[in-house]
């Protein structure tokens, strides 16, 4: 949903952002562009310290990209990507309000992105869903009140390339196991939240974004 990881933890210089109820493109082609937030509780966009980690994991992966943004909430992650070089987005989201900012963010930029209003797992097991290619790179940050996490996993794999990118967000403490076959790259883990970053076993070359480890 865009929208659980908090501000950096006490002990860091504070990262300028956007004011609240606009979410800032960070970089690519969109860079520095503001963009507005619908007002629903608890929607609050991901922090830029915490995309800009994600997005320099991502880089070599983004050119050309297919990309599923699932809780999407102010669409900071698939908009960031398609900004990036991706080459097109569904961003998947329930709330009704939520989903027409996003229309509204998606005609703005002229962004190759289609906003589905639905349940993210109901519309995992949709023919919707199943007649989309597979996506090369899936964002997956839901209400963290709502233990979406199990089930969204389990429905994945079939709407993933086999080599596809799975970040996940999840509270402090918590790690959800990722689906069977999709491995560690990178984790970031602050005082409120965990964000990890897995790939599919299914490569076949190197790894270009390199070994698994803890970002610095």
């Amino acid at each position: 949903m865009s929208r659980r990881l908090p501000p950096a933890p006490s002990g860091r210089a504070p990262v300028r952002g956007a004011a609240p109820g606009v979410v800032r493109i960070i970089g690519g082609r969109w860079r520095g562009t503001r963009l507005p937030v619908a007002d629903v509780a608890g929607l609050r966009p991901t922090s830029d310290r915490v995309r800009e980690t994600l997005f320099n994991w991502l880089m070599p992966a983004l050119p050309g990209a297919r990309v599923l943004d699932l809780f999407a909430g102010s669409g900071a992650l698939g908009l960031e990507a398609l900004s990036r070089g991706a080459a097109e987005a569904v961003l998947v989201e329930r709330d009704p309000g939520a989903a027409t900012a996003l229309r509204g963010n998606v005609a703005r930029l002229g962004a190759p992105a289609r906003v589905v209003e639905a349940d993210a797992l109901r519309w995992l097991g949709s023919a919707e869903s199943a007649s989309m290619p597979a996506a090369d790179i899936v964002f997956i940050d839901p209400p963290f009140a709502a233990g979406l996490w199990d089930g969204v996993l389990q429905a994945l794999p079939a709407r993933m390339a086999a080599d596809a990118w799975l970040y996940v967000e999840s509270p402090a403490g918590s790690e959800p196991a990722p689906p069977p076959g999709w491995q560690l790259h990178r984790e970031l883990r602050t005082a409120q939240a965990r964000a990890a970053l897995y790939r599919g076993r299914g490569t076949g070359g190197a790894d270009t974004l390199g070994a698994a480890n803890p970002a610095p």
